[in-house]
């Protein structure tokens, strides 16, 4: 049986949906590759390799889809032989993450997976996963990195925190809510992709980093069984960690909806409600408190589809402005270069000097 480390569930850290047409921010490319660039191996093949132009990431805002991002994380756990990827306190050896789910899918409840899966990660020292806590109202999974990590930019950390969370979700056939994403350093320069990735109010300078929410989730029940395990960790784990956005939180819905054709005219609100099965005032809620609303969820998939159709050379730029809903080109390049910095010709190219 192929399994699949922890480092396979990093390739699909930031994508928001099940969908090839999402993008990753240039930050999250440049923090994966952090520990291959301190040992000093060729980065730039490992983004060529991956299909990811090493040009590209001299502009400022780029992106690059999902796919790209997926390849790329395979070539540096290929290339590393080390699911932290050189960003851990320790290495953390192929197989490791594969036999801690074997050990927590016998667990009775989403309490006994998170209390167990502790339990092994502290079989290793130094130590660098999560303790669960509970605290009346509150339960939470909170860091734990003990040792000296080579993370400055906190990607081995962000990314533990969604697997686990994640992880627990497709356990018990339903999302976690989060109530809080708490951090123990300064909101970053990125801080706003935060909002995309864990759907909460955030909060930085924290005396600890954890991921706080209710405590009625601990009792629900595992409902996977070894041979659903055996089959997820032979595939790619996109169904696990898509689906608690695409299907279970209202933003990963409401793209579902709106679809990928932005050539023909929106659904407006008060339809999407509907088909939700909820009334416009509560979605609107719903969205505040997934840190969204419905203009950026529409904005953002149209910079993303917009993204994902220049990698495809068979579309002139004209074509991809009229896909992403753009009557005019001059207006599509207008908002393409407040995405990114770089006009549509220039992102193509990769090449921040040819923007204009």
């Amino acid at each position: 049986m192929r399994r699949w480390p922890l480092m396979m569930f990093l390739v699909f850290y930031f994508r928001i949906e099940r969908m090839a047409d999402l993008t990753v921010s240039r930050h999250f490319v440049q923090a994966a590759l952090g520990g291959a660039e301190r040992l000093d191996m060729d980065v730039r093949a490992m983004l060529q390799e991956a299909g990811i132009p090493p040009e590209l990431l001299k502009i400022e805002k780029a992106r690059v889809n999902s796919d790209q991002y997926s390849r790329l994380m395979q070539v540096i756990w290929n290339r590393m032989n080390d699911e932290f990827m050189g960003l851990g306190p320790r290495r953390c050896l192929p197989g490791t993450f594969a036999t801690m789910c074997a050990l927590i899918i016998d667990s009775p409840t989403l309490k006994s997976v998170y209390q167990r899966a502790y339990q092994f990660s502290r079989l290793f020292e130094p130590a660098a996963c999560l303790k669960l806590e509970q605290n009346g109202e509150r339960a939470a999974l909170v860091m734990v990195m003990e040792g000296m990590p080579d993370d400055p930019v906190h990607f081995l950390q962000e990314s533990l925190l969604v697997i686990w969370h994640r992880l627990g979700s497709w356990l018990i056939g339903q999302p976690i809510e989060l109530a809080n994403a708490s951090f123990n350093y300064t909101r970053p320069s990125h801080g706003d992709e935060y909002r995309h990735i864990f759907h909460c109010p955030l909060t930085f300078n924290a005396t600890d980093t954890r991921l706080e929410f209710d405590p009625r989730f601990l009792d629900a029940p595992v409902i996977r069984d070894k041979p659903e395990m055996r089959r997820f960790l032979q595939t790619s784990p996109a169904d696990l960690l898509s689906r608690p956005d695409a299907g279970n939180t209202f933003t990963g819905r409401i793209r579902t909806l709106i679809g990928k054709d932005f050539s023909r005219p929106l659904p407006d609100f008060e339809w999407v409600a509907a088909e939700l099965h909820t009334s416009p005032q509560t979605l609107r809620r719903r969205l505040k408190q997934e840190n969204t609303s419905f203009q950026e969820i529409k904005d953002l998939l149209r910079r993303d589809l917009a993204i994902y159709f220049l990698a495809r050379p068979d579309l002139s730029i004209n074509d991809i402005a009229h896909r992403v809903g753009f009557t005019e080109p001059s207006t599509f390049h207008r908002a393409f270069k407040k995405w990114t910095g770089v006009t549509p010709g220039a992102y193509r190219e990769g090449d921040r000097s040819l923007g204009g």
